[in-house]
């Protein structure tokens, strides 16, 4: 895939222009990103001429801080940190939040991830990933949401007192292949020692049912704990054979790509990225890219077999071979700013959020925005 278009129509489908956004590929764009500081992001390319083929579709702006997205059939759930859940309902942004909820909402912290349960259309349940305060302690809570009608009916609490952080909060929630929710969390501090601690929920994959149980196959028992030694988890997918990979963020340089396995300890604070006595990252960045949420192709676009990787600090949508490391990584998107979140549906059909209304981007006059690429 040599280059991406985009098809800038308003979330009204009303505005119909189709404008080109330059590309960077191969070594030339990981030279000049992986220079860039959050103080000093790569130039927003231009927009020039037409093209018929791959496109980007607007399908909402004036988002408010975008978080993550979740999608199932033609429905699109994207998170607002100040606590609204917003769908797009094949193609069209509603007016109406679906839900609305009340979290501690301050830089990294408030309203984060979400999930789409995997018999939604029987059910009708979101997941949520939301930051409380208790005693005045930050904590995160796990929220599964019942709509109807794409309205809120009932939420309740399924895994509370989850350690919280204003600058390394985690938040990611996903249903794995194994119908099990996976949340990825983060860590009060970088002195905390809380992510070697096997009864603390900070720094950790959880891994749990549905209705909050913990599986007897986990492989501490009694603990929702999968995995431990995470600094802030962004991203969370699973390759063709099972295999769930994350993308976590480190302090100021050392962000990885992980392969996860059960019980492993992935060594923060005590080592990043690769240590002796713990389990290494399959990718490290240094310098840092703060890398947003991962998804792995599922074969029907050009990009099959690879993992997407949306990048704040990059600004762009990356794509990697994990198997052949920072050499096979090129940029699919670029010049729409800083990217939080990407998602395929079944279809193939790729959605990402842009990120620049969050306080460290440079926000234009319709952001923040979920595209669509195809």
């Amino acid at each position: 895939m040599s280059g991406i278009y985009l098809l800038n129509t308003a979330a009204n489908h009303m505005v119909d222009k189709r404008v080109r956004i330059a590309g960077i590929i191969g070594a030339l764009a990981f030279s000049a990103w992986v220079l860039t500081s959050p103080s000093d992001p790569l130039p927003i390319p231009a927009p020039s001429g037409e093209g018929p083929e791959d496109s980007v579709v607007i399908l909402a702006e004036d988002l408010e801080r975008p978080r993550h997205i979740a999608v199932i059939d033609d429905y699109v759930f994207v998170t607002e940190r100040e606590g609204r859940i917003r769908l797009v309902d094949n193609g069209t942004l509603l007016e109406r939040p679906v839900a609305v909820l009340r979290p501690v909402e301050d830089f990294d912290i408030g309203l984060s991830g979400v999930a789409v349960h995997p018999n939604y259309n029987e059910n009708g349940l979101l997941y949520a990933y939301i930051s409380y305060r208790e005693d005045g302690t930050l904590y995160n809570k796990v929220m599964k949401i019942t709509l109807v009608e794409n309205r809120l009916v009932d939420a309740i609490p399924i895994i509370e007192h989850i350690p919280g952080s204003r600058f390394s909060n985690g938040g990611v929630v996903k249903f794995g292949p194994d119908g099990m929710l996976y949340i990825g969390t983060g860590t009060p501090s970088d002195s905390s020692h809380l992510p070697q601690d096997i009864d603390s929920l900070a720094g950790k994959i959880l891994r749990i049912h549905d209705d909050g149980a913990i599986p007897t196959d986990n492989p501490y028992k009694d603990s929702p704990v999968y995995s431990l030694g995470h600094r802030n988890i962004r991203g969370m997918d699973w390759d063709s054979t099972g295999r769930l990979y994350i993308s976590e963020e480190g302090p100021d340089k050392n962000d990885e790509i992980s392969l996860i396995t059960p019980g492993e300890n992935y060594g923060w604070p005590e080592s990043e990225c690769y240590g002796s006595g713990y389990a290494n990252a399959t990718i490290c960045y240094d310098p840092a890219i703060e890398p947003g949420g991962i998804a792995f192709s599922n074969g029907v676009a050009a990009t099959s077999g690879h993992l997407l990787l949306a990048s704040l600090r990059g600004g762009g949508l990356f794509e990697i071979d994990v198997n052949e490391g920072l050499s096979s990584q090129k940029i699919l998107l670029s010049g729409v700013g800083r990217i939080r979140d990407v998602v395929q549906s079944e279809d193939g059909t790729i959605y990402v959020i842009t990120s620049n209304t969050d306080g460290k981007g440079f926000p234009a006059e319709s952001d923040d925005r979920l595209l669509m690429l195809r």
